[in-house]
């Protein structure tokens, strides 16, 4: 569908939903478009083919369709809230890591589980390939490690709800320079709770790695 049927069918309502501009069969004029499908997303079916709606929504609003290789990533992970301020354009594998918790999740940090000896062990996957971070006495340690991995990889454009940056929030253990943004602590993992030593290690591991990755 291109942008001209799109506008020409649609209206958008600031909820996230469309509404049908024309009476159809079997669909009053006005009303919501599209039904929720299995995979947890809103499909809009016209002339036979359905369409993902946050697409759609997306063309609407921005008159384009990502480039291949490019994705419509829902920013908070809700794959019904189509409200084109939680819609952004991304790589596939950024749209992969704005995932929350695996529902294995010992810990209740993504990356972080418990090791041998009552140690948290932490990882990080980079194109498909799992990364040891390291193992760490406690959990925020560990935590802390996870989020400083992240931030080296640039996670603050893909996984702005990071459970490891939530948790790090809410118990308080970050510690940002002056006049600085979280958004910017991988230019400066030292602002960090995390030891200025290992966020240098971690962050030349994981460049090293990302380049290694192409």
């Amino acid at each position: 569908m291109d942008y001209e049927t799109v506008v020409s069918l649609f209206n958008y309502r600031e909820d996230g939903n469309l509404i049908w501009k024309v009476k159809r069969s079997g669909t009053k004029k006005w009303k919501t478009a599209g039904a929720m499908h299995r995979n947890g997303y809103k499909v809009v079916t016209y002339k036979g083919k359905q369409y993902p709606a946050h697409r759609l929504i997306w063309l609407y609003h921005e008159g384009y369709m990502p480039e291949p290789g490019y994705e419509i990533d829902h920013i908070n992970r809700q794959r019904d809230d189509n409200r084109i301020e939680n819609l952004r354009v991304v790589s596939r594998q950024c749209n992969q890591r704005n995932t929350g918790n695996w529902t294995t999740s010992s810990t209740g940090v993504k990356g972080v589980v418990i090791g041998t000896g009552k140690r948290y062990r932490v990882s990080v996957r980079l194109n498909n390939k799992l990364f040891n971070v390291g193992d760490y006495n406690s959990f925020t340690e560990a935590v802390l490690a996870r989020f400083a991995a992240e931030q080296c990889l640039n996670w603050e454009r893909c996984d702005c709800v990071s459970p490891a940056h939530q948790y790090a929030l809410k118990h308080k253990l970050l510690n940002p320079c002056a006049g600085q943004n979280l958004s910017d602590l991988g230019q400066n993992l030292s602002c960090t709770g995390t030891k200025e030593k290992q966020n240098v290690r971690i962050c030349k591991k994981f460049t090293m790695a990302a380049a290694e990755q192409g």
